[in-house]
């Protein structure tokens, strides 16, 4: 055994406990240090969250520009056919495509539109620049076929610009048509209509007549549609009949006007003075060249439609009888009006588009 000095405890257990007596100091003073910390931590509370970081506000979603209507589409509004042929040549011979049967006919035959459109106003046509500017004076020479020798010569001594009116009453319309084709004469059919002044003027057996019922008009005026081919359309002049009272009333002629329309025909009113055409390509008559049928006096009424056509860019005049003096008149006046500054023109390069209303 160690030797105890004195009464203490030996110096090994004082140095022992010397030892476990800083040991637990350190941890007092730990636990004091611990024990302040959660003093403080009660005083100041929970920590605060921190601040939220600015954070740049999301940008508005980009606006899409409100779509404006988008303007109209410009489409091209179909415009009726206009009649007409700008090609030169010969007028076209009769096409089976423009000709149906008549009803309740086996031989007879009725212009039509062609399933391709096709029109006869336009295919029978009569070459034409429609670009001039010049102004447009235009002549239909009715009573064609009436007198055969006086027609044919008309036919040959004539410019192809002249407009020929073919009688439905004609004997032998064949040999007359295909010659006026070759001599590039376009034609109208002339349809027969009560007159002023009937039973003195009387436009013949299968004429329109205000008496007649709605039916038999019909069935009269499909009879001398069938009675030609190849004409780009119609007029009232007979000769020198202009069939006024039958065409002065408008639940007669109105009829007859969108028979010739839904055709593709035109229509020349041989009544000075007259309204336009209603329903259907068509012009007006300004003059009546041959009445009186005098040499002084057919030169000065185409001086009038000279004058006309200046004033007004286009003009038409009508003779109702063919006559050696009228065709030899008009020849000659024919071959200057180039020098004058005009244009010999079709009836198919004068008419104008539908009108509205009624005829009057």
């Amino acid at each position: 055994m160690e030797p105890w000095e004195g009464t203490g405890p030996p110096q090994r257990l004082r140095s022992l406990i010397a030892g476990w007596r800083g040991l637990g100091l350190f941890w007092l003073a730990v636990g004091v240090v611990l024990a302040a910390g959660g003093v403080t931590l009660q005083l100041l509370g929970p920590p605060g969250q921190p601040a939220p970081r600015p954070v740049a506000s999301a940008a508005a979603p980009r606006q899409e520009p409100v779509p404006r209507p988008a303007p109209p589409v410009m489409v091209a509004q179909a415009k009726a056919p206009r009649p007409g042929r700008d090609t030169p040549g010969p007028v076209a011979d009769p096409d089976p495509a423009l000709l149906e049967p008549a009803p309740g006919s086996k031989s007879d035959l009725l212009p039509h539109v062609a399933e391709d459109g096709r029109m006869p106003m336009q295919v029978y046509a009569a070459g034409f620049d429609s670009s001039t500017r010049r102004p447009r004076v235009g002549l239909i020479m009715a009573g064609i076929g009436l007198n055969q020798a006086d027609s044919e010569a008309a036919i040959r001594t004539l410019p192809g610009g002249i407009t020929l009116a073919i009688s439905p009453y004609a004997a032998n319309p064949a040999k007359l048509l295909t010659a006026a084709r070759a001599a590039e004469h376009e034609y109208l059919l002339s349809l027969p209509m009560e007159p002023q002044g009937f039973p003195v003027n009387d436009a013949g057996p299968q004429a329109l007549m205000t008496n007649l019922p709605p039916e038999q008009n019909h069935a009269r005026l499909q009879a001398a549609l069938s009675h030609l081919a190849g004409y780009v359309g119609a007029t009232g002049a007979l000769g020198s009949l202009r069939g006024e009272r039958f065409a002065a009333l408008p639940d007669q002629m109105n009829p007859v006007l969108n028979e010739l329309a839904a055709r593709g025909l035109l229509y020349a009113d041989p009544r000075p003075g007259s309204a336009q055409p209603h329903g259907v390509w068509g012009r007006t008559v300004d003059v009546l060249v041959d009445e009186p049928p005098s040499a002084m006096a057919i030169d000065d009424k185409l001086a009038e439609l000279v004058r006309l056509a200046r004033e007004k860019g286009s003009a038409l005049g009508l003779v109702g009888v063919v006559r050696p003096v009228t065709t030899g008149r008009i020849a000659a006046w024919a071959n200057g009006l180039a020098a004058d500054g005009l244009v010999l023109a079709p009836v198919s390069a004068l008419v104008e588009p539908p009108r509205a209303g009624r005829a009057q």
